[in-house]
């Protein structure tokens, strides 16, 4: 490698549950290919398309199982199922916990869930609690969904620049060393 050359950056192979859902999602792609071939051929011999009283393609679906089709024909199994985690928080974690710290995101591709506290305190009792939270949030999500909870603290007050600061201090922390 050459000094302008940057290394490429790879992207993680799909493990054994990631393949099965591919393979579970092209099986039934398979199959409704299949079944719309032979649904035509049945309406090509009764000569065309009727309406009639027994259900078929054309009629209205319920939403539910529309959606549901749509999160597995997109692959969004995954986030879908963290957000029904981030929806119930109070459920999983107790209602303790949940009125302290409030999981603002997930990042699927590191399969990390970023918690965020309102004191110190709090943020280290679920850094505390992180390794059976990630072992009760996997029982619900499926083996290897959650690799790590990033517990964030409070933020701290906004730096002020006043008549006392000298130009280029980070702060108090100046003074001392």
């Amino acid at each position: 490698m050459s000094d302008g050359e940057q290394p490429e950056k790879k992207t993680p192979e799909p493990s054994g549950v990631d393949l099965a859902r591919v393979a579970l999602r092209a099986a039934k792609e398979q199959a409704r290919a299949r079944g719309d071939a032979a649904q035509q051929k049945k309406q090509a011999r009764r000569g065309g398309l009727r309406s009639g009283a027994r259900a078929d393609g054309r009629d209205p679906q319920p939403l539910g199982s529309a959606i549901n089709r749509l999160i597995t024909e997109r692959g969004w199994e995954t986030p879908a199922a963290v957000g029904g985690v981030m929806g119930r928080w109070p459920q999983i974690v107790g209602d303790d916990l949940a009125n302290h710290c409030v999981p603002q995101r997930y990042d699927e591709n590191e399969r990390v869930l970023t918690v965020q506290c309102d004191s110190t305190a709090w943020a280290t009792q679920l850094r505390l609690m992180a390794p059976q939270l990630v072992a009760r949030l996997n029982e619900d999500l499926g083996h290897g969904t959650v690799r790590l909870i990033k517990v964030l603290g409070p933020g701290g007050p906004a730096r002020r620049f006043g008549p006392l600061r000298a130009p280029g201090s980070t702060g108090p922390g100046d003074t001392y060393g």
